[in-house]
């Protein structure tokens, strides 16, 4: 079950305070719309009733699909007690566990987990995409303002990287992605329990790990 609350903002506009609702809990098989307003960003979207203005708003969210097996907490701050206490049985019985610190991975997350990827896969075809990019003169990596998945079908990524006025698309083969992570299958390993950020700051710094980089 879905569950929300209300809360008092300050509007950034006009500073006036208005009351409106937040969920703490999604649960899209339940409530497969939310998943909607989730991805398309409406959920966090604040229409303030005295100057008529939007701004959005990050709160924290525990988002639950059941089908697809995972469990998505869209915090910049580590998970609470009350969450890890559930971890282990969850994990336990194949669910993926995973913190975002923003929207953006957020809603990439659900795309990701949604497809039956997995997001460890993904991070290291977003990197690789990202070298290719810079090997093949296409922009430098100050250029690149976002690596982004896009979908997967019949077993191959799409992956966009994006420079300022220019970009490129990529389709990557998932099976040879897998072969890459194979050869150091101990380098990719991620502890599923306590939510891990999975992300390119994270996919980075196991390669800054790995060249003895601090």
């Amino acid at each position: 079950m879905s569950t929300s609350r209300t809360v008092r903002y300050a509007c950034p506009y006009c500073g006036k305070d208005f009351e409106a609702d937040i969920y703490d809990m999604i649960n899209v098989e339940e409530d497969p719309d939310l998943r909607d307003r989730c991805v398309s960003g409406d959920l966090f979207r604040v229409s303030c009733p005295h100057c008529k203005k939007d701004f959005m708003n990050q709160f924290p969210l525990v988002y639950i699909d059941k089908p697809n097996r995972f469990v998505l907490w869209l915090s910049k701050e580590a998970p609470n007690s009350s969450l890890l206490q559930i971890s282990k049985p969850l994990s336990e019985i194949g669910y993926t566990l995973r913190r975002c610190p923003t929207l953006q991975e957020f809603v990439e997350k659900i795309e990701i987990l949604e497809d039956g990827v997995n997001d460890v896969l993904v991070e290291l075809a977003k990197y690789d995409c990202f070298i290719e990019f810079i090997d093949n003169e296409k922009g430098v990596p100050e250029d690149v303002t976002s690596i982004e998945y896009q979908h997967t079908n019949n077993g191959v990524m799409k992956i966009n990287v994006r420079a300022d006025d220019k970009g490129m698309s990529f389709h990557v083969p998932i099976d040879m992605v897998e072969e890459e992570m194979e050869q150091n299958p101990e380098l990719y390993e991620v502890d599923n329990e306590h939510f891990p950020v999975i992300n390119g700051d994270w996919i980075i710094s196991l390669f800054q790990e790995t060249d003895g980089y601090a």
